[in-house]
């Protein structure tokens, strides 16, 4: 069995952006950081698996379905039987997308209800079933400004991201007098990354002037809430840069 001395970090829902930003950011923290995204796009994820570990780091990819409750339970089963204890998991799923209320169909509102609020509950259920018995953990999830509000254009997505704000907070409550730290992170505003580049050819500039999200700094967020004395612990907090208008 490969563990660490800090234990393993599942970061669910890993892309270029948030999510591997999150996972290099606890695999520099001496954890083994365990990291899913759905099974089409694993090799893309193995890639940054093999960079970590080139890195000196430990780190493993996985292909799962977050939304299916028994890839989750097999998930989890697996990590702590060949990696060691979850000591945080991450759910980072996000499925923003923008449909009118006219044009949404039910379809598109189940999946993107599936993948940011049913998921999230999934991956906070079987992160408490092995935490709870231990008595310690942490559990984050990445929230958006749709968490707060919902704006034309969101029905499906704010909806998904406030019912799983929901969920952080009943977990928070149920889980933190059992010694599991629950917290909730609203990430408000454009992160650098691949889309928003797709979209925008003055993100260096924004950058340069801190007027944009960076990645490893919203990382850094949730690697200081994970070592927060239980004295004092954050529910949630929101990130945007200084010039964001909210």
């Amino acid at each position: 069995m490969t563990r660490t001395t800090k234990g393993a970090c599942l970061v669910v829902g890993v892309g270029d952006g948030v999510g591997g930003a999150i996972a290099r950011a606890f695999a520099a923290e001496g954890f083994t950081v365990c990291m899913t995204r759905r099974p089409r796009h694993l090799d893309q994820l193995e890639a940054l698996a093999v960079a970590l570990r080139d890195a000196g780091q430990d780190a493993r990819a996985f292909g799962v379905d977050a939304r299916q409750e028994a890839e989750m339970i097999a998930l989890v089963d697996r990590i702590e039987a060949e990696v060691g204890p979850l000591e945080v998991v991450v759910f980072n799923i996000g499925a923003n997308v923008r449909f009118g209320l006219i044009e949404t169909t039910a379809q598109v509102f189940s999946k993107v209800w599936e993948m940011a609020c049913f998921a999230g509950f999934l991956t906070a259920r079987e992160a408490a079933r092995v935490m709870v018995p231990r008595g310690r953990g942490t559990i984050l999830f990445t929230g958006a400004s749709a968490s707060l509000r919902g704006k034309d254009g969101f029905s499906a997505f704010a909806s998904a991201k406030a019912g799983l704000r929901a969920v952080a907070q009943s977990a928070a409550r149920e889980l933190g007098p059992l010694g599991i730290h629950v917290a909730h992170v609203v990430v408000d505003g454009a992160i650098d990354g691949v889309f928003i580049r797709s979209v925008r050819d003055n993100v260096d500039d924004l950058l340069a002037k801190d007027e944009i999200l960076k990645p490893a700094e919203i990382a850094a967020n949730y690697v200081w809430l994970h070592d927060q004395p239980r004295s004092a612990w954050t529910h949630e907090i929101d990130l945007r840069p200084y010039s964001e208008s909210w």
